[in-house]
């Protein structure tokens, strides 16, 4: 599913780099840390903590070659390294790290929990580890106005692949309690938002057709003419403004403790 930087980042990458560089100066980190970046994808997260913390070293795990390709040709800063692993057996030595991060990432790992314990092993005494996901239940607007029509449309099996029924981590209860059974201590669950103007129906249409993500994909597997329907549907239904741009907005779920 995730596998072509390109598309990612025309699709979500370019809001994931927004709502990085609120989280990263939320966490307000001194300078000269060890960083992990846990599911680093095309390098956002990891490019927010360079231009925001002057980090000694950051390194970047994620298990697509497609999207480490892209990250290690945006991101060219010495202190950054990147690496082909599983956030489930993250391949550091225990507490190697002073800040472990993950952003938009562990509500697609299969075993979250292990992926959390294996934060909490290599984050240091002491240390801060946060992550944050979309509120694909209600607050990511971009895709949840997507499978509110197509679910109108296709309720069998759209439905099966809403993000926000899928994806129950995507809300505070349970991505506190995912840190707390880690053992992280003084957990807190905030939140961030972000506007997501999009500058015409196309353009925030056209990244639905890249293939990468839940909905894209889902959109894949679909006749033409179903397809277009969606869009169609879609296109009545979003907000615009006079001149034609369309104002939307993502909130993200924020989780930190420390170890």
């Amino acid at each position: 599913m995730w596998q072509s930087g390109e598309a990612y980042e025309a699709y979500i990458g370019r809001w994931s780099r927004r709502i990085a560089e609120t989280f990263v100066r939320q966490l307000d980190a001194p300078a000269g840390r060890r960083w992990l970046d846990v599911g680093c994808g095309t390098g956002a997260l990891t490019s927010a903590v360079l231009a925001a913390t002057d980090p000694a070293e950051i390194d970047g795990v994620d298990p697509s070659e497609g999207f480490l390709k892209t990250a290690r040709a945006a991101v060219t800063d010495p202190r950054a390294t990147f690496t082909l692993a599983d956030a489930r057996s993250l391949p550091f030595p225990d507490a190697r790290f002073d800040v472990v991060v993950s952003g938009l990432v562990l509500n697609f790992v299969p075993e979250p929990a292990r992926a959390a314990a294996e934060i909490a092993r290599v984050t240091g005494p002491g240390g801060l580890a946060a992550a944050y996901l979309w509120d694909l239940a209600d607050g990511m607007e971009l895709i949840r106005r997507f499978w509110d029509v197509a679910t109108e449309l296709d309720p069998d099996k759209a439905a099966e692949l809403d993000e926000g029924r899928r994806f129950t981590l995507c809300r505070p209860e349970p991505f506190g309690r995912l840190w707390t059974e880690a053992g992280f201590t003084a957990v807190s669950v905030g939140e961030i938002e972000i506007p997501t103007v999009f500058t015409d129906f196309d353009d925030y249409w056209q990244p639905f057709l890249g293939a990468q993500g839940p909905a894209p994909s889902y959109l894949a597997t679909l006749p033409e003419v179903h397809r277009d329907r969606i869009r169609d549907l879609l296109r009545s239904r979003l907000p615009a403004n006079p001149d034609g741009s369309i104002p939307l907005s993502a909130r993200a779920w924020v989780v930190r403790g420390l170890a």
